[in-house]
């Protein structure tokens, strides 16, 4: 309940403070568990991306440095994301990730791990890949822009442009039943990472910028 309350708090703000543009909402239908792999660069952007879908069943992961944040941290509890530790592999996160999307849900993820100070794609971390190869679900690429803003628009008393980009969904090639080696994690992780650049402006591309799956990418595209 506290959940669904913050919920409506949040898009109450939003429809005042924010125009909100959301492209490729069609790329994220119901009843379907994904993990939505995202770049980073405000601590807005988990709350935007739960407002940019019409489903309720979404959840992020939160490095755990932020639960104790002054009011963020509260914040972040009542929607009850998932707190992991940073810089090192938390099995009870992924656990809590695993048991959500064989409840049909989605989980929303920054690969690069951390945000990134100068809105540049850093390079993405294998997590949001594992997770994606053991529970066999499709990734969905996301871009927020401008959730840097929002707050100097606020005090300025303008509304904040803020717009979120999903990509069309997707499967990694799953892991044999020796396991996940280095190597298809770093194909799987750049894969990911690739698919978020093809939805930033290209000034924003950063580590990613010259990929040749980038530009495979967007050969793929033009021909379409």
């Amino acid at each position: 309940m506290e959940r669904q309350r913050i919920m409506k708090i949040l898009h109450y703000l939003a429809d005042r403070l924010v125009n909100l543009k959301i492209v490729g909402a069609e790329n994220v239908q119901d009843g379907t568990p994904y993990v939505v792999a995202t770049s980073h660069i405000s601590r807005l952007d988990l709350p935007f991306l739960m407002l940019s879908t019409h489903r309720q069943d979404v959840i992020g992961i939160v490095a755990k440095e932020y639960e104790k944040a002054p009011f963020f941290g509260w914040f972040l509890n009542q929607l009850g994301v998932i707190w992991i530790s940073r810089g090192e592999y938390d099995l009870e996160a992924f656990r809590e990730a695993t048991n959500r999307l064989k409840m049909g849900w989605i989980v929303g993820i920054a690969p690069e791990g951390t945000r990134s100070k100068t809105r540049q794609l850093l390079k993405g971390k294998p997590g949001a890949s594992l997770l994606a190869i053991r529970n066999q679900v499709q990734v969905i690429p996301a871009a927020v822009l401008g959730t840097a803003e929002v707050i100097q628009s606020v005090l300025r008393l303008k509304k904040a442009q803020v717009e979120v980009r999903f990509g069309k969904p997707f499967m990694l090639p799953q892991a044999s039943d020796e396991g996940t080696d280095k190597t298809r994690l770093q194909e799987a992780t750049d894969e990911i990472m690739c698919r978020i650049a093809l939805l930033l402006p290209e000034d924003r591309r950063g580590f990613y910028a010259n990929h040749p799956r980038l530009l495979e990418l967007q050969a793929e595209q033009n021909q379409l």
